[in-house]
């Protein structure tokens, strides 16, 4: 079913050193956000999750609220895992998260010790697995001290349920003071997920790249397409059955209609390099200074594998990196 290991290893796709670490991370990353709930097409995500780990993408990233409904991503690829990938479980990178709304009262949501522990006993569950390789506080609380949300997460890699530990979307200053207080609880930070894109580089524009770089941290993007909005199929319409049609509040048709000028904008830049949009949004994301890995998403086994060859372009140019923010700048101060 699957290449021999070494076989594996000697694809195309290119390992970076998560920060100061003994982690690698692919180039690009599997996420789970969308494709994998219950009203997707399993067969085919089965396929996909098979064709990403052949193609060398040895990280999975999951949440517990991936779906919908909410569980329902770690529940259908944990069989997923146990049935095709058990004995390949060692070469694999897992993340979950815990932090957004997951069951109803007051414990199902935030950054308490009681939410985040009992939310990773339930991923472990669903996901068939004994402990997870990295668990993600997913968002800062502003009512919880920091000190319980970093001591629930020290306790996760404490008692052997996490091996290591993240932070997602924490401003600069918070995230400052929360790696503080694990360092002080002997638990290093492995690595940060943004949201990062061309249309939306949050990560560089409060300066926590070049952060992570000094410090260690590895970073791994997520969206960096814009939910498919950094494709072809947008620059001129919206095409029928896309997810900007559907009820997404991640991607509305008023968002595409608003970008559709910088997206054609964009585009000649990728036409004159002899490559599509979406090439050219996952190489600036991965070609930015301390960037690790990007995740990406896919509903098909060829839209997996486009992204993937994304990893064969040569480095963008200043020239080129100049062009992107232009255009970009142009955006934000219209």
């Amino acid at each position: 079913m699957y290449q021999a290991a070494a076989d594996r290893y000697d694809s195309q796709m290119p390992y970076r050193r998560c920060g100061r670490s003994g982690i690698l991370l692919p180039e690009i990353s599997l996420g789970f956000w969308h494709n994998f709930g219950d009203n997707d097409d399993l067969v085919e995500g089965r396929q996909i999750m098979r064709a990403a780990f052949d193609a060398g993408i040895t990280h999975f990233d999951f949440a517990n609220n991936y779906g919908p409904p909410y569980g329902s991503a770690e529940r259908n690829c944990g069989q997923i895992l146990k049935e095709d990938f058990s004995s390949y479980r060692d070469e694999l990178i897992i993340s979950t998260k815990a932090g957004h709304d997951m069951w109803p009262g007051p414990y199902g949501e935030w950054g308490s010790r009681k939410n985040l522990l009992a939310s990773l006993d339930q991923s472990l569950a669903r996901l068939q697995l004994d402990y997870v390789d990295i668990f993600y506080s997913h968002r800062p609380d502003p009512h919880t001290p920091l000190e319980e949300t970093m001591g629930a997460l020290a306790t996760a890699v404490n008692s052997g349920r996490a091996l290591y530990v993240g932070l997602s979307k924490y401003p600069l200053a918070m995230l400052k003071d929360a790696v503080e207080i694990l360092t002080a609880m002997g638990v290093r930070t492995l690595i940060y997920q943004p949201p990062c894109s061309i249309l939306r580089p949050w990560p560089i524009e409060e300066k926590i790249l070049p952060w992570l770089h000094e410090t260690g941290i590895g970073c791994i993007a997520f969206s960096p397409l814009q939910q498919g909005l950094l494709t072809d199929k947008y620059v001129d319409s919206i095409p029928p059955n896309s997810r900007a049609k559907g009820e997404s509040s991640f991607l509305t048709e008023d968002m595409v209609r608003d970008s559709q000028p910088t997206l054609r904008d964009l585009k000649k830049i990728a036409n004159s390099l002899g490559i599509s949009l979406q090439h050219l949004a996952l190489k600036w994301v991965n070609q930015q200074q301390g960037m690790t890995s990007t995740l990406i998403g896919a509903r098909t086994v060829s839209q997996l594998e486009d992204s993937i060859s994304s990893t064969q372009i040569p480095d963008l140019t200043e020239d080129t990196l100049d062009a992107i923010n232009l255009v970009t700048q142009a955006r934000a101060n219209s």
